[in-house]
């Protein structure tokens, strides 16, 4: 499929349902070897994938999945951005307390956490904390420069995923159990959990995106200063 890399790119959404049929390992071996030359520090790919098949640990990936899901359901109804690195901590605690409602609710309707182990595919993807040069691993703050050679790489493959119709999405809730998950997987100690990655055919196509106007975060030589003029 030919696609123009502008209109690619401002039309690339997230897919969260999917048509049955399984992604066949010849297309997930083009999307891995595509989203492989994507920039990362030193050029050292630091990223690890592991495809996962085994029903088993479908299941299993889903139900650590669905302890944090509740708990960011509850926060974003209590006026909450889910574990910002700047929040109030007590009203976060205050508002996980009560996240039993949104299990009974998705219990009852089902959605794509729910059903998460029929994804047609699923990618969990690692970083090897070896290979990153993470330039603000000791300042007093939340630490992401790391993530700039992992994060490359899993945009690359939903790019990717687009060349072959197929949609998908990733989300980051499986490192809310991260020890869990590494011992699912057999994953050592200097390999982080980066996210995971699910891919099909979506029932429908993201077409028209909505985001925030460039002079909206986009400034002249101060924070806050004057914006960007729009295109």
């Amino acid at each position: 499929m030919d696609l123009d890399l502008v209109e690619t790119l401002r039309s690339t959404g997230a897919a969260r349902q999917f048509h049955p049929e399984p992604v066949d390992d010849e297309v997930l071996a083009r999307l891995l070897d595509t989203a492989r030359f994507a920039p990362s520090g030193g050029n050292r790919q630091g990223w690890r994938v592991i495809v996962v098949k085994d029903h088993a640990a479908r299941v299993a990936l889903r139900d650590l999945y669905l302890r944090g899901w509740y708990e960011y359901l509850a926060m974003v109804s209590a006026g909450l951005v889910p574990w910002a690195p700047v929040t109030d901590r007590d009203a976060e605690a205050a508002a996980i307390a009560n996240a039993a409602p949104f299990a009974e609710a998705g219990a009852a309707a089902p959605g794509f956490a729910e059903t998460l182990e029929r994804a047609p595919a699923l990618l969990l993807v690692l970083a090897d904390l070896t290979a990153l040069a993470a330039v603000d691993r000791d300042l007093p703050r939340y630490t992401f420069a790391g993530g700039a050679s992992i994060y490359p790489f899993v945009w690359s493959l939903l790019l990717a995923a687009r060349t072959e119709g197929l949609g998908g999405v990733m989300t980051t809730m499986p490192v809310r159990q991260e020890d869990d998950v590494r011992a699912l997987f057999g994953i050592p100690a200097t390999v982080a959990v980066a996210g995971l990655v699910a891919l099909g055919r979506p029932v429908t196509v993201p077409r028209r995106l909505r985001r925030a106007p460039v002079g909206s975060f986009a400034w002249v030589d101060r924070f806050e200063g004057t914006p960007v003029p729009e295109p």
